[in-house]
């Protein structure tokens, strides 16, 4: 029945609709590629590249969500995994194909939202690099269900996200709490996380293997790096 709420996905559907569908925003964003956008190079994480060079993770299949343009899923095929790798922009996903195709990697690239995946002990590395903070609140509940139900034993999830602190960047500067998106109807760019934060949302379901501020990375390295983002590594416990 319309605008009935029966279930917990009827609550969803109903908070959704206060805000902007996020394909609204990341379609026309990738549609410039020579927008002056550092996450537009292909180049991977540091922290990515720093986790399996300590042997921190080990070749295997990855899930990646909010994969964008494909730089880090390129970057885990290249280093052995098999690659799952999502994106809710249409625009994004024809982008990293292309790459893959340049390369002749077989990457398993798809349009579709992380609300409709439903994995079950599938992967060893679930990687999101930037999806987290432009999830709405209540979206992460099912968000971290989801990544829980869909590592292996004892898998890892790398995240980096929004650190707060940083005005030129999207809207952390806000450092909105949840509470007061639904009362702007807005994330303002993306939310911001301190630490204390990012530890109690994920303690439940994840042991803390590292989590400390990305590396600056020049423009001429072969690996992305900005100063405003966290990264981290969790084990599933």
């Amino acid at each position: 029945m319309e605008k009935t709420i029966k279930n917990v996905e009827d609550l969803y559907a109903m908070l959704d609709s206060q805000f902007r569908a996020s394909e609204q925003f990341w379609d026309p964003f990738y549609s410039d590629r020579e927008r002056p956008v550092p996450f537009f190079h292909n180049k991977p994480d540091e922290n990515l590249q720093s986790y399996l060079s300590r042997g921190l993770i080990q070749p295997g299949r990855a899930m990646e969500l909010g994969c964008g343009p494909g730089r880090n899923a390129i970057f885990l095929h290249r280093n052995g995994f098999k690659v799952d790798a999502f994106d809710i922009s249409q625009v994004a996903i024809d982008w990293a194909k292309e790459r893959a195709s340049e390369l002749t990697y077989n990457i398993h690239f798809q349009c579709q939202s992380v609300f409709e995946l439903k994995p079950n002990e599938e992967y060893d590395l679930v990687y999101d690099s930037g999806c987290l903070h432009g999830i709405l609140p209540h979206r992460r509940i099912q968000y971290l269900k989801m990544i829980y139900s869909g590592l292996k034993p004892g898998g890892y999830f790398g995240l980096t996200c929004f650190a707060p602190g940083f005005g030129d960047v999207g809207g952390p500067e806000f450092n909105l709490s949840d509470w007061d998106v639904y009362e702007v109807n807005s994330m303002k760019g993306g939310l911001a996380f301190t630490e204390e934060k990012i530890r109690y949302l994920l303690s439940d379901y994840f042991e803390c293997i590292e989590l400390r501020m990305m590396n600056e990375m020049d423009k001429d390295s072969d690996l992305f790096g900005v100063p405003f983002l966290w990264t981290s590594l969790w084990r599933k416990k």
